[in-house]
């Protein structure tokens, strides 16, 4: 006979789930990155996996985005972007994961020596064979890398517009929080281009800093989905335009504490947002660097937050709807999340 523990585990392990924040470099495994730091090894990453998984200790956000940049460095064909996506897919599928939304920083890559167009034929492949292999489907957010300002955010754009693959729904904003006020306006242009394009506009904001950069990303980019929004409980007033919108905040606990901005799982703010009423989805960011999953992050949700299944299957539920997602493909996940027993 089950127990309570094993059954919810059991629960969360069947529960057809969505991811949508997740970044193509921090989704390597362990042993993909191993793979990447063996065919390049003059790159700045350990060869060894217990030196590997030390490299992953980070003492701070700022620390977490030169570890996240030495990795990066690893990429530098694309059939090293390929190998990413389509590890990322396999590892989601594993997990129950149904559709994703992975985040790609194109920019990196063209600096690194990529043509743009052999960028976008390694994303297309990796889509065609994730969903005809592992039964998932995966569609890519361009995220602008925040500390290359307005030259990150022209190339960022430019690829979107001239070689997009044909997956890209989404138009992102990434990098450390506190390095954009210089670069606001041409933040703002390149959003506005990208939306009159068609794609979605999912900034990241209110991780690092405070709910300025939430109303920025609301007001000055369009926001349709807000990375994270942490730091959205310091203004009673922005919790309350959330709440009333209902415009959906992608929160990642583990990373969260990885990067220094909760002190511990216990105290992390995703039950006061949910009991806020605000639209809150679970995310895994970047899982192998944090040690998690997209499944070990409904575990925490459970273990340590509370949720009994009907609140776990409800979050599941607002990934879908919160998704890019065409509304068959919704209404499919949502039947699978449905016809589970709570």
């Amino acid at each position: 006979m089950l127990t309570e523990d094993t059954a919810i585990e059991a629960f969360i392990d069947a529960l057809p789930k969505a991811e949508l924040h997740v970044h193509l470099v921090g989704s390597a495994s362990v042993p993909t990155v191993l793979e990447l730091a063996h065919r390049h090894p003059d790159g700045p990453v350990p060869l060894d996996e217990r030196e590997l998984r030390a490299f992953y200790e980070f003492r701070d956000f700022p620390h977490f985005a030169e570890v996240y940049e030495s990795v990066s460095s690893l990429v530098r064909t694309p059939e090293d972007v390929g190998t990413l996506a389509l590890g990322t897919a396999r590892d989601l599928a594993a997990q129950n994961v149904r559709y994703v939304e992975l985040t790609v920083t194109p920019y990196t890559h063209q600096r690194a020596g990529m043509p743009m167009p052999a960028i976008t034929e390694a994303l297309d492949a990796a889509v065609r064979e994730a969903r005809d292999r592992y039964g998932i489907r995966v569609a890519y957010i361009f995220d602008i890398p925040g500390e290359f300002g307005a030259e990150g955010a022209r190339g960022t754009l430019e690829h979107a517009l001239a070689h997009p693959p044909q997956a890209l729904v989404g138009f992102g904003l990434g990098g450390i929080e506190q390095c954009r006020p210089p670069h606001r306006d041409a933040f703002r242009e390149a959003f506005a281009a990208a939306r009159a394009a068609g794609l979605r506009s999912l900034p990241h904001a209110g991780e690092m800093s405070g709910p300025e950069t939430i109303w920025e990303a609301v007001d000055g980019l369009g926001a349709e989905r807000i990375g994270h929004g942490l730091s959205c409980l310091d203004d009673p007033r922005l919790v309350a335009h959330l709440r009333e919108t209902q415009l959906p905040l992608e929160v990642c606990p583990t990373s969260n504490v990885c990067t220094g901005q909760v002190p511990a799982l216990a105290d992390h703010p995703m039950p006061r947002m949910l009991a806020e009423g605000l639209f809150v989805t679970l995310n895994s960011d970047d899982p192998p660097m944090f040690d998690t999953t997209l499944t070990g992050e409904y575990r925490v949700a459970a273990n340590v937050f509370g949720l009994d299944r009907a609140a776990l299957a409800g979050l599941a539920r607002n990934a879908v709807a919160a998704s890019c997602l065409d509304e068959p493909g919704r209404r499919e996940i949502i039947a699978e999340i449905d016809a589970l027993p709570v």
